[in-house]
């Protein structure tokens, strides 16, 4: 009798565990075709070699030529950046999700299949925030008090448990983007209405490396550079190597009447970049800016 309880209660176990691989299967990626409009941050999240668009309606991922999406999760992801791992981000859950809205600060491991509450979740939605691809810190503007932070800029180590405040002081107009070093988080970026400013101290002092005339757009840190996609008479990008504050143009697509609004290189092939501009367009290139290939037609992805 003994035995045939364990047998029933080892089947129970098996017909538990399927039920539970059944579930998580369900959210797989796809192929995908369709529109592509309000990303709101874009990169190489982990090893797969697919650069991820953060839409309004869920992660798009364009891989080796072809489009792919996410079964589920058709979340409005804000604050989007990509880790070695997989990412971080912020935004809003799909109106099916028992996630509760706003996400706060969440991470994914497996491509967006899931995501794992980090803080804040239920609290704040966070539009402009970094994190380090390989140090997973992040630096982050809170736009107003929640039961943790007030409003301001908070930079986080991985290791600690504390917010610091950071004074973000020098920073002038309306800030867009923020983006940390990979690995040294006293290496920080900032692209506001009035430039491109950059900190060395971990966000306490800023200051900017761009013209009186020119509103910072897009940032991207690899190791040794900063891409900044900035614009004035026209639209530019430019690398910038932070030990030396040296600069060198890269190229663009013509863009006209419009910007770069995200930047995103790969980390295993330097010369592959991609970029989303202001205007909802797609470029994609192989050889460091020399050509760029669009990837979207009439705002569709075929």
């Amino acid at each position: 009798m003994i035995f045939k309880k364990l047998g029933w209660i080892i089947v129970f176990s098996t017909l538990i565990l399927m039920g539970c691989n059944d579930s998580s299967d369900l959210k797989k990626e796809i192929p995908y075709s369709g529109e592509l409009n309000h990303v709101h941050g874009i990169g190489y999240a982990g090893n797969d070699g697919g650069l991820y668009f953060a839409a309004h309606t869920g992660l798009k991922i364009y891989r080796e030529g072809e489009w792919f999406a996410i079964s589920d999760n058709f979340f409005d992801y804000m604050g989007f950046n990509a880790i070695d791992q997989g990412f971080y981000t912020s935004g809003h859950p799909s109106a099916d999700s028992n996630i509760p809205n706003p996400l706060g600060i969440q991470k994914s491991l497996d491509g967006g299949k899931s995501l794992e509450h980090i803080a804040f979740e239920g609290e704040t939605d966070f539009h402009t925030m970094a994190v380090g691809y390989i140090s997973q810190d992040i630096f982050l503007l809170n736009p107003e008090a929640n039961t943790e932070l007030d409003a301001g800029f908070y930079k986080l180590s991985r290791e600690d448990e504390q917010w610091e405040n950071a004074k973000g002081t020098g920073l002038e107009g309306e800030v867009s983007a923020l983006a940390l070093h990979p690995t040294d988080s006293n290496i920080v970026a900032a692209a506001t209405s009035k430039g491109i400013y950059i900190s060395e101290n971990g966000g306490v002092q800023f200051e900017r490396i761009t013209d009186d005339n020119e509103t910072g757009t897009a940032i991207f840190f690899n190791e040794n550079e900063l891409f900044y996609a900035s614009s004035g008479k026209s639209a530019m990008l430019t690398k910038y190597t932070v030990s030396t504050k040296g600069e060198e143009k890269v190229s663009l697509p013509n863009l006209t009447q419009d910007a770069v609004a995200f930047i995103s290189q790969n980390p295993a092939n330097k010369k592959e970049i991609g970029i989303y501009t202001m205007q909802g367009e797609v470029f994609f290139t192989q050889d460091n800016g020399s050509t760029w290939l669009p990837l979207l037609q009439e705002g569709k992805v075929d």
